[in-house]
């Protein structure tokens, strides 16, 4: 899987994450509007990324061994 892939599957999940935790919290339904910073964090992130072509994960896959699509 290239590094690309697991930056979008990374990203996905975490959103995803972070909207589930604001709505259900130790199990009940109330809203915790403090999770929904981090998802307000990985958007920042991806604008960042797109616009400076630098991303912290990319950086950290790579050194993981995950290999980039332009190595292929």
């Amino acid at each position: 899987m290239t590094i690309q892939r697991m930056i979008r599957i990374i990203a996905g999940v975490f959103i995803l994450l972070s909207l589930y935790l604001s709505y259900r919290y130790n199990g009940v339904d109330l809203i915790k509007p403090t999770w929904l910073w981090f998802t307000a964090f990985v958007g920042a992130n991806l604008l960042q990324s797109g616009i400076t072509k630098w991303c912290l994960m990319e950086t950290i896959l790579s050194k993981l061994g995950f290999q980039n699509s332009c190595d292929r």
